[in-house]
């Protein structure tokens, strides 16, 4: 055990040593703009594939879907277990540029802030388990079992051409895996609720708008009382199973005592969250609209399916006697968790706490990733990044170096105490 610690002693120095390596790398990887949609990572996969075979790193190359690529490398022996880490290219659009206070794709660092588009959602942590893996690769570490990278171009849109799609064709498997999804500094995520995204279509017929209400049959008006109904999933009591019920509570801890401004949505953890996302209808102001359309979010927990959430719907809507059509899209899941004493787990808690020497614990998220379809591939999964995480998916997006850094130092030990476990 001695020798091991030593050894991860000695890797969390070199991480130490080589930072500005890592910091320069993550920065690249921000100027690069990967924005999905449309989805085109053909420049920084080429990119990551150079900063691979600088230290001769094998991997294969998969085009999922036009200018889509998907890489897979691995070291080690071989003859042990598998780790992978995985990390996506892919970031969301940059919005409005007029309420950036700097480019987006700039990856500039500033007062101990890595800056762009990205930073915390995820190529800050995407760098760090490229650059852990590359460290090892380099210091010639004798590695029992395989470390893997699976980095993968499509998360952002519900990621049909990434894990799933290597998963699916068996091109990644293992025994473990961390994903470098942003997360807080001493809490990766174990568990995560489902997703139920879905387009409500409302069809109305139309007429002279000067002759309404009295006219036609107004789709607007029909898809405000859908949406009212719609609303009241959030009360629907569910009954959490008793086997989740730890992680619920160990995460509303975390909510209280923690991400302290995180306290008011303790009972999203055991809601069915409802955002209404976007509308759209008719054609002009005085003619009496024929159609609606609605996207609309919801968000599962533990204790309830989407087969459970669809009829709930359909009863709510066909009481309002409206035409109306539910099309799904986007991600489909229902709530899932690796437990706290897997050994992949217990590997990346227990090395935030080396690294940090202070307590860390796993905790549930709110919202969905890819660690879903790990799980339903049986294999072990949580999510531990580096981010600043009110400014993922907004403007000005950031992440502190010392996190950047923090995380590597986590993936390189951890990488070591979950392959040399036997």
């Amino acid at each position: 055990m001695d020798e091991l610690k030593n050894l991860k002693l000695q890797l969390i120095e070199e991480v130490e040593n080589n930072k500005d390596e890592l910091i320069d790398f993550c920065a690249k990887l921000i100027q690069i703009p990967s924005v999905n949609p449309p989805g085109d990572t053909t420049e920084i996969t080429t990119f990551i594939e150079d900063y691979l075979n600088e230290v001769n790193i094998p991997y294969d190359k998969y085009e999922s879907a036009e200018k889509m690529f998907n890489l897979v490398a691995s070291i080690g022996n071989g003859k042990g277990k598998e780790l992978v880490y995985c990390g996506h290219t892919d970031v969301v659009p940059v919005g409005d540029l007029s309420k950036w206070e700097f480019n987006p794709f700039s990856g500039e660092v500033k007062d101990g802030w890595m800056l762009g588009r990205g930073a915390s959602d995820m190529k800050a942590g995407l760098a760090g388990i490229i650059f852990a893996t590359k460290m090892l690769k380099k210091l010639n570490i004798e590695l029992p079992g395989k470390l893997t990278l699976a980095i993968v171009p499509d998360e952002e849109t519900g990621g049909e051409f990434g894990v799933p799609w290597l998963l699916e064709r068996g091109y990644v498997s293992g025994d473990g895996c961390l994903i470098a999804e942003p997360s807080s500094p001493l809490n990766p995520t174990i568990g995560q609720k489902g997703s139920y995204w879905f387009e409500l279509e409302v069809r109305g017929e139309p007429g002279h708008g000067s002759l309404s209400p009295l006219a036609g049959r107004n789709a607007i008006v029909d898809a405000i009382r859908a949406i009212n109904e719609i609303r009241t999933l959030w009360d629907i009591e569910i009954d959490i199973p008793v086997d989740v019920q730890p992680l619920i509570e160990v995460s509303q801890k975390y909510m209280r005592e923690v991400e302290k401004d995180r306290l008011k949505y303790q009972e999203v953890l055991e809601k069915i969250t409802v955002n209404i996302g976007t509308i759209g209808g008719g054609t002009k102001s005085n003619v009496i609209p024929d159609y609606c359309k609605v996207h609309i979010d919801c968000r599962l927990p533990f204790g309830i399916t989407q087969e459970k959430v669809t009829e709930i719907l359909e009863n709510k809507l066909d009481a309002l006697h409206i035409d109306y059509t539910i099309n799904r899209f986007g991600f489909k899941s229902v709530a899932n968790y690796t437990t706290a004493e897997d050994p992949v787990c217990k590997s990346i808690v227990d090395n935030i706490s080396f690294v940090t020497g202070k307590e860390a614990y796993g905790v549930m998220q709110w919202a969905s990733s890819d660690a879903r379809h790990f799980r339903q591939h049986d294999i072990p999964v949580l999510q531990y990044g580096p981010a600043y995480l009110p400014s993922i998916h907004g403007y000005n997006e950031k992440v502190l170096v010392e996190d950047i850094v923090r995380c590597a130092k986590v993936y390189i030990t951890a990488a070591i105490d979950f392959l040399y476990q036997k």
